[in-house]
């Protein structure tokens, strides 16, 4: 069992506030990323469970247990760390196993606890060889057998997979993932590359200054962010974010250059005139003619960013701000020229809104 529970967990150095007041629930067995931009606190939320930092409030809690006062090697938690740390002086199974010898297992035990653990990572005939030769990747599975072999209640990874190039990355989070999902595992995940969270999480924790924006499903967050931070960070390209005005009545959005309908449900919840208007760039889309009742505006591309499965195209709609549109579809690719006008479409249930001062979504 891996459950973990956070109580208004704090963090304060000094009169710098890392961690604001933390309500969350990991469930057992999950993987779980803990996600945000660089200082916003989740190495620190990650230390605090690993016990390597003591909270200024609040507690921690191990499958209904508090943990809050225990030291580290009280919790059966296990930690990978982004310095992997290993000898080079020792082999790949002697590295495995220390904490095993530390805790004075019997060396036939260490040795099968090793070897199975060394065929679940796929590196079973590297046991003899130091972890100097082995590739980049090869050293990640060594550093996660070492924590594998103890069978923690959790794993805890702290940026694991920053080190490595863009190819082994790819490679190296998948294997994460398709080891987690076979020794079920809670695996909890720190990370400030929402690429790595967005294709293995079975939930996200997105952090910024120390609070949780939102808890959820990848898809929750794309799909239904909860205020403006949510959806400018989540999604490559960001999604487009612009000043606007609503009415109401009409379920209609003013957004300087062009109007759109908009789910009357969101246009009734929105306090006031003045809102932020947010559409994805892969929910907007050519109409070619046949808008099927979309909301649709006219633009011109001023700029096309291609990467090679799709392209960017960067339209000018009269509004304040540029907008983005995202297409991998190949006709848009092939014809799709600078300077051409175009009628362009969202659909109404992609269309957000949100509160331009506190930045909350209207849902």
């Amino acid at each position: 069992m891996g459950e973990i529970r956070l109580d208004n967990l704090r963090k304060q150095y000094g009169g710098t506030v890392a961690v604001d007041g933390i309500e969350q629930i990991i469930p057992d067995g999950s993987y779980t990323m803990i996600l945000g931009p660089s200082g916003c606190g989740k190495s620190t939320t990650l230390r605090m469970i690993a016990g390597l930092e003591t909270p200024t409030s609040g507690d921690v809690f191990v499958d209904g247990e508090r943990v809050t006062d225990k030291p580290p090697r009280d919790r059966n938690l296990s930690m990978v760390f982004q310095n992997l740390a290993l000898w080079d002086h020792k082999s790949v199974r002697e590295n495995i196993s220390f904490g095993l010898k530390m805790n004075d297992v019997p060396k036939t035990e260490r040795n099968e606890a090793v070897d199975d653990v060394a065929e679940i990572l796929q590196i079973e005939d590297k046991l003899e060889q130091s972890p100097a030769e082995l590739s980049g990747g090869q050293q990640q599975r060594v550093a996660l057998g070492r924590s594998l072999v103890r069978e923690p209640d959790v794993i805890l990874l702290d940026e694991p997979l920053s080190s490595l190039d863009a190819k082994l990355r790819l490679k190296m989070r998948a294997e994460l993932a398709r080891i987690q999902e076979r020794i079920g595992t809670t695996f909890v995940h720190v990370t400030h590359n929402q690429e790595d969270a967005m294709s293995v999480a079975d939930q996200i924790i997105l952090l910024n200054d120390g609070e949780i924006q939102q808890f959820g499903a990848p898809i929750d967050l794309f799909k239904q962010p909860n205020n403006e931070f949510v959806a400018d960070f989540i999604g490559t390209p960001s999604m487009n974010l612009i000043d606007a005005t609503v009415d109401s009545e009409q379920s209609v959005v003013d957004a300087g250059g062009f109007e759109l309908s908009v789910p009357k449900q969101a246009a009734e919840k929105a306090e006031r005139s003045s809102v932020r208007l947010g559409m994805r760039p892969s929910n907007i889309a050519p109409v070619n003619g046949n808008a099927d009742d979309r909301p649709t505006f006219d633009a011109t591309v001023s700029m096309i960013e291609t990467f090679g499965d799709a392209n960017w195209y960067y339209l000018d709609a009269a509004t304040d701000a540029e907008l983005i549109m995202k297409s991998a579809d190949e006709e848009d690719i092939r014809s799709i020229e600078d300077g051409d006008e175009l009628r362009v479409g969202v659909r109404s249930d992609a269309i957000h809104l949100f509160d331009p001062d506190t930045g909350e979504a209207y849902v």
